[in-house]
């Protein structure tokens, strides 16, 4: 990860493929949520690790089915053109009820290479 400090932007200014993924995250839209990580990305979810188009379109069903809540995007960071961070205030019928959570993106040309979502 860059040494640079990330730096607050407006969520207007996210890259689209993010844009596109928390959208499709939102709507629970697996088939175009899977299309913006490249086929050999990474995410980091709840301390386990999905590697690859298969097991991070198993991850993004589960996630979409596993509970119900509601998500709001409440800070937007970038630290290079490559190293973005969203934040989410997530609140439902999971552990603990509300969560803040923060996706750290990390890109590779148009597509997300690496995410690690963590509070």
């Amino acid at each position: 990860m860059p040494d640079n400090q990330p730096r607050t932007i407006s969520p207007n200014d996210l890259p689209e493929v993010i844009t596109r993924y928390l959208t499709a995250h939102r709507a629970h839209d697996t088939a175009i949520a899977v299309t913006t990580f490249a086929d050999d990305a990474t995410v980091i979810d709840d301390g386990r690790t999905y590697r690859g188009s298969t097991a991070i379109e198993g991850w993004l069903d589960r996630a979409a089915t596993e509970f119900t809540y509601t998500i709001q995007l409440t800070d937007a960071q970038e630290t290079d053109a490559a190293h973005y961070i969203a934040t989410h205030h997530l609140e439902g019928d999971f552990p603990g009820g509300t969560v803040d959570l923060h996706y750290r993106f990390t890109l590779r040309g148009d597509l997300i290479e690496h995410l690690v979502i963590e509070p």
